[in-house]
């Protein structure tokens, strides 16, 4: 019985979910029985810290660090990509950070990381190049900013049994007033703005446009009545969306795929408009304390058995070309992924790294539609 079938037994009860995590075990993969841990605070002496977003201080992303060095890294965790920056411009020195693409230009300029030396990193030669080749990745000196670990992408999940879906999967679902006070919206700007921007049909290489901000703001604000929680908690989203007090959320991969893993009737949508595609990474610290633990950290979570963690338990895409061969091209398409990122990264919609004075308006833009503005 391959994942697919499982996940089928699963949903009709022919397999109990402890039963299913077994034997997920048996084919090398992990699942996630708590998404979101809380962190733990960095106060192993002499461990690299890293700096991530919650879901990724977990062992299974670092065991070969752990293994070399008889502990995990210390983790401290953002919620937002614009938090974790301020944090470290006010002086909070890390290792290693994990921004998206789209942060990492804006990151680079500050000063505040130094290119990767990727003759250290023993996983390099497994890497997707075609996540290494981004737009803003090449320092002066050819080497990258931003070492990809992770890609996927933002878009609708929602439960099967309390929507009704005419025609094509749409972001409209998101904006239906049936579901009013049932629908769910990650709080950061980095997504929400840029899916909202899918739906109002503004072109991505126009979006600092005073047009794309009158009609993506529009279209939020035209959504703020019906949202019953902003939040970027993915276990608060998959909760509701489980007991069903709401029917839709914007989410990540992952939520789907729990989800689906409890039996809960949802689906991720492929718009008709095209998802919000991303990859995010891994950059070092200038005043990284810990260079060699830098270095290792990166390393770890690059290895093949990090990758079929990510892609069992997260849904997401892994930056390691291996970590995709124990699965069959079914189950990736089941999980709505392939082994090829171009077949999901060119299908949807690219985000376009911007400057900071249009990441800090749209911010404060996002803030305001959310408390009622």
């Amino acid at each position: 019985m391959d994942v697919i079938d499982q996940l089928n037994a699963v949903k009709t009860g022919k397999l109990s979910r402890r039963a299913f995590q077994k034997s997920l075990l048996g084919f090398g993969i992990g699942m996630m029985t708590t998404p979101f841990v809380a962190s733990r605070a960095a106060a192993q002496s002499g461990q690299g810290t890293l700096f991530t977003w919650g879901g990724y201080d977990v062992p299974e992303f670092h065991t070969n660090y752990e293994a070399a060095n008889g502990a995990l890294p210390n983790f401290a965790v953002f919620g937002g990509a614009e938090d974790a920056l301020t944090r470290m411009r006010s002086g909070f020195i890390v290792d290693v950070a994990h921004p998206c693409h789209t942060d990492m230009v804006r990151w680079s300029q500050t000063g505040l990381f130094q290119p990767i030396d990727t003759t250290r990193l023993s996983n390099w030669g497994d890497v997707m190049p075609e996540l290494v080749a981004l737009e803003g990745n090449q320092a002066e000196d050819g080497r990258p900013w931003m070492v990809p670990f992770d890609w996927g992408g933002t878009s609708v999940t929602y439960r099967t049994d309390l929507v009704e879906i005419e025609g094509e999967e749409s972001w409209d679902i998101l904006w239906d007033e049936r579901y009013a006070g049932r629908i769910g919206m990650l709080a950061s700007g980095g997504d929400a703005w840029w899916c909202a921007a899918i739906k109002a049909g503004v072109p991505f290489d126009q979006i600092a446009s005073e047009m794309a901000f009158e009609k993506t703001s529009a279209a939020l604000r035209q959504q703020r009545p019906l949202v019953r929680v902003y939040t970027d908690d993915t276990t608060t989203l998959g909760q509701a969306l489980s007991s069903g007090e709401m029917v839709a959320a914007m989410t990540w991969n992952s939520t789907a795929v729990e989800l689906q893993y409890e039996g809960i009737p949802v689906r991720f949508a492929q718009p008709k408009e095209g998802a919000l595609t991303w990859v995010c990474g891994l950059m070092i610290h200038t005043e990284a304390p810990n260079l060699d633990r830098a270095y290792e950290i990166i390393d770890s979570m690059l290895s093949v058995e990090a990758g079929e963690y990510m892609i069992g338990a997260y849904g997401y895409g892994h930056s390691n070309a291996k970590s995709f061969e124990g699965f069959t091209d079914e189950e990736l398409q089941a999980l709505g992924l392939s082994a090829n990122p171009r077949d999901i990264l060119d299908a949807g919609h690219f985000s376009i790294p911007q400057e900071q004075e249009w990441e800090s308006r749209m911010n404060e833009t996002y803030e305001l539609i959310k408390a009622g503005f």
